[in-house]
């Protein structure tokens, strides 16, 4: 299996907020955000692995700045790491200025794919080869995120999570 590059699996999705995906405030509820980026990050997958895909955990998500509606919406997602079945997808959502056209981002966020067969069962996918700066750095920070993700749920011993323990020395 040939190893990809994370522009091989980037996704644009790019929509109004319209008043019907807005709360009392008059900006974007963030479950609705959460189901854009979601599906975002399910296509980056798909791309990147070629099979079905399925979210195995919401990692992160950062609500920075509030999203009103009328806006220019923006989401652009990638794989910044791919392990044996499962895939770290990294997701930056931006908004343009209604006048200058000026892009801001506001939101970002970490999700978790795993590629599967047609029955459900994991199947092995292609490694990432990040080539920016900013893909090599989320690239070796999807390793500490994994470790730590898995020392939480106690399928890890923390002696064994060599990337985390070696922030610390």
């Amino acid at each position: 299996m040939e190893a990809k590059n994370p522009k091989d699996s980037l996704t644009v999705l790019t929509d109004l907020v319209l008043p019907g995906d807005t709360n009392y405030l008059d900006n974007l509820f963030g479950g609705e955000l959460l189901a854009r980026m979601d599906r975002a990050c399910s296509i980056a997958a798909r791309r990147h692995s070629s099979r079905i895909v399925v979210t195995a955990s919401v990692n992160h998500v950062a609500f920075n700045k509030s999203t009103p509606v009328g806006s220019v919406v923006t989401i652009e997602a990638k794989v910044s790491r791919a392990f044996k079945t499962s895939m770290e997808i990294y997701v930056d959502v931006w908004i343009e200025d209604r006048q200058s056209g000026q892009r801001t981002k506001v939101n970002e966020g970490i999700y978790t794919f795993v590629a599967v067969d047609e029955t459900g069962k994991p199947v092995e996918i292609a490694q990432i080869i990040p080539e920016t700066t900013l893909e090599k750095e989320r690239f070796d920070g999807a390793l500490r995120r994994k470790q730590l993700s898995l020392i939480l749920a106690g399928k890890m011993n923390p002696a064994d999570a060599t990337e985390l323990k070696a922030l610390f020395s």
